[in-house]
């Protein structure tokens, strides 16, 4: 938010409620939510404007960042804050700002750059069934869980299912997968399963592969010779297209997980 636009708000938001306005039609008019508009009002004109050099100082924390997050907001438009805050985890380990700074600096830039987000709809048909043995989907994912002591620790898993039955294999570390976890979890899994399938599908891991030219896909070296020594065929999903795999579901797998922590 800049600093005019800012001080533009505060105080059509004041006067607003000085003509009797409910906090319900101010926050729907002044398109902000509840709490926000709570927070504002709170503030006496000196703690707003300290707040929006604070905010200011903020936005620029992702800024180097930028390169990276304008490319891929242009590839994938309707891409969320959240999505983009793993990424740049995924590429540079630690960042400097929140996932709300990032909210905030991505606004920013949509308006900027008249980047709009745009949820396109697509068509869902019931997937064929395969025969047993046929395929396997494997993917990655991470999730924050509280220590028995003070903070969080960030856990890292590695989830296969087989794609008949829906049986599944999991494997979770508490630093981040490399190339020769990747080899010994398959490993793992292909002996808690009883054997190995003739295809696997997987989203587009840099642990698995380098890039995709034009559809060539170029793996790293050392999964290019896993592949050559256990010879199951792959299937890369489109990039940044989860859905396009299918049965697995990170997602409850790790819900699944704080259920058990809650309960524990």
């Amino acid at each position: 938010m800049k600093i005019e636009e800012g001080w533009r708000m505060y105080t059509e938001i004041n006067q607003l409620i000085k003509m009797g306005l409910k906090k319900s039609q101010i926050a729907r008019k002044m398109t902000i939510s509840r709490p926000t508009l709570d927070k504002y009002l709170a503030m006496s004109p000196h703690e707003f404007d300290k707040y929006l050099c604070e905010m200011r100082e903020r936005s620029k924390k992702p800024e180097p960042f930028k390169e990276y997050i304008l490319c891929w907001l242009k590839e994938f438009p309707d891409i969320s804050a959240a999505q983009l805050y793993d990424w740049l985890e995924e590429k540079f380990k630690t960042l400097p700002f929140s996932e709300d700074t990032l909210r905030r600096y991505i606004r920013i830039l949509r308006q900027k750059y008249d980047i709009t987000k745009t949820i396109c709809s697509r068509e869902y048909e019931a997937v064929e069934e395969l025969p047993m043995g046929k395929q396997m989907q494997v993917d990655f994912g991470t999730i924050k869980v509280q220590k028995n002591t003070e903070g969080e620790i960030r856990l890292y898993v590695m989830c296969f299912v087989l794609s008949h039955s829906r049986y599944k294999y999991c494997e979770w570390q508490d630093s981040p997968f490399n190339s020769n976890d990747i080899i010994r979890i398959h490993e793992n899994a292909f002996e808690f399963f009883g054997g190995m399938p003739e295809e696997i599908v997987y989203d587009q891991d840099n642990l698995i592969l380098t890039s995709e030219n034009h559809g060539d896909l170029i793996y790293t070296k050392a999964f290019s010779g896993y592949l050559q020594k256990r010879k199951f065929r792959v299937y890369m999903c489109r990039k940044a297209d989860p859905e396009s795999k299918g049965k697995i579901d990170i997602l409850n797998i790790k819900g699944n997980l704080l259920k058990i922590e809650q309960s524990t």
